[in-house]
């Protein structure tokens, strides 16, 4: 069984919302770690649409 598109587009947006989180904390730029937090927000959201998505083709 494939893995569903989301699921890979999610978990990267998530990682890369951790890098910016990273870098906006070290920068200390606020602008930069709440766009990360943002990106993880809508990684977890693509992820677990794409989780749906993989359950209804396997049944």
């Amino acid at each position: 069984m494939a893995v569903d598109k989301d699921r890979v587009e999610g978990s990267a947006t998530n990682l890369g919302g951790k890098v910016k989180e990273g870098a906006g904390n070290l920068a200390g730029d606020e602008k930069l770690k709440k766009e990360g937090i943002a990106d993880q927000v809508k990684g977890k959201v693509q992820n677990a649409v794409g989780g749906i998505k993989d359950a209804l083709k396997g049944k």
